[in-house]
């Protein structure tokens, strides 16, 4: 057999490529893929980048640590459009805590993307984050849909992590069409502040009213009388 020195080098991996290694548990000689040990690698956490958080969706709520789920379980090819709440492991398959990153990330946004398919994602608002009553190491992520594309796939892995667009970079703005005759307009803004508000009616003339700011994401405004029109909060 030559010598190791002795065959060249190959400067252009391939998935398939292989190397010889020993199996821990039985101490025999096996082969490793390029591709089998990238997965590794990136299923177990051996890499670490700051902020993110890496998650299995699974069909069963509740089951293993870095597994993410639906409450009344997980289906193949959830929109992620469609999806207001995931049931996640307080642990990724790093394995790292999440709980005091994902608490301090209330009211601002994450992406959740697919691994190796980073055009497969959701973008979200995160606006609750709360231990779940049926197992204290499981915690239910409460979301808002912002934009995104595809769907979460059985098995497949997938990055969380801290999210904003550059459009979204400065002062937040809403605006909110009162499409029926009414004197309270209910309005959940989810700007993260409590908004100057100005109001019109259908003919863009001002119109006073009395604004109640219920928390800094949802507010009410009373008119004297009901009507139609749009409320600008900034």
């Amino acid at each position: 057999m030559s010598r190791i020195i002795s065959y060249p080098y190959d400067v252009d991996i391939k998935d398939e490529d292989a190397w010889i290694g020993t199996e821990a548990s039985t101490t025999r000689t096996r082969q490793y893929t390029a591709a089998a040990v990238a997965k590794y690698i990136r299923i177990h956490g051996k890499i670490s980048i700051a902020g993110q958080m890496l998650y299995q969706y699974v069909a069963l709520p509740l089951t293993g640590i870095g597994t993410m789920s639906l409450t009344a379980g997980g289906t193949d090819n959830k929109a992620f459009s469609t999806i207001t709440q995931l049931v996640i492991s307080e642990q990724d398959k790093t394995p790292q805590n999440v709980v005091a990153f994902l608490q301090y990330l209330i009211n601002s946004d994450i992406l959740i993307a697919k691994q190796n398919g980073i055009s497969v994602f959701g973008h979200y608002k995160v606006t609750g984050y709360t231990v779940d009553a049926g197992n204290p190491s499981f915690y239910n992520l409460i979301l808002t849909y912002i934009g995104g594309n595809g769907s979460l796939e059985l098995d497949e892995y997938y990055d969380i992590v801290n999210f904003v667009k550059v459009s979204g970079i400065g002062d937040k703005s809403f605006i909110f069409t009162q499409a029926n005759p009414t004197a309270v307009w209910t309005i959940q803004h989810n700007l993260g502040k409590f908004p100057s508000v100005s109001v019109v009616d259908t003919s863009n003339t001002m119109v006073e009213g009395l604004t109640d700011y219920i928390d800094d994401n949802n507010l009410t405004i009373t008119f004297t009388a009901g009507f139609a029109g749009k409320a600008y909060l900034n």
